[in-house]
């Protein structure tokens, strides 16, 4: 699934089976939309994310960030303190690609040379250079 929306909170990255790492973020998804009436509504969504390949975009993934997302996506049930069951949308990460500028240059975040490829961060000094 590919979806497109704005980071709620900063991104937070643990550690998990001693060595893999886990960066965890929300999404919201914004549908605008008329009423019959011609009244102009808005609904949003929520969609937890898990990305587990490279932990150094965490600094990236910050609060209000738009990001597109590229994964598995699933409801999980669970039941609330008062016995209501409750749904939650997670997604499994396959790729993050990041638009416009959140005021973290490239330059800052840690890189991980095993797993690069996943997402490409947007918004540095160097956008002046490209080749197109």
């Amino acid at each position: 699934m590919l979806f497109t929306g704005r980071i709620t909170a900063d991104a937070q990255t643990r550690t998990v089976s001693g060595d893999k790492q886990v960066t965890n973020f929300t999404v919201a998804l914004n549908q605008r939309y008329k009423t019959k009436a011609g009244e102009k509504k808005e609904k949003t969504a929520f969609v937890n994310c898990s990305y587990w390949v490279n932990p150094g975009l965490a600094v990236y993934l910050t609060k209000g960030a738009i990001v597109e997302i590229s994964g598995w996506v699933e409801a999980q049930t669970w039941e609330n303190r008062d016995g209501k069951v409750q749904a939650d949308l997670v997604c499994s990460v396959d790729t993050v690609k990041l638009f416009g500028s959140n005021g973290v240059k490239p330059t800052d975040a840690p890189k991980d040379k095993k797993a690069d490829k996943g997402a490409v961060p947007a918004g540095g000094d160097d956008d002046d250079d490209l080749p197109f």
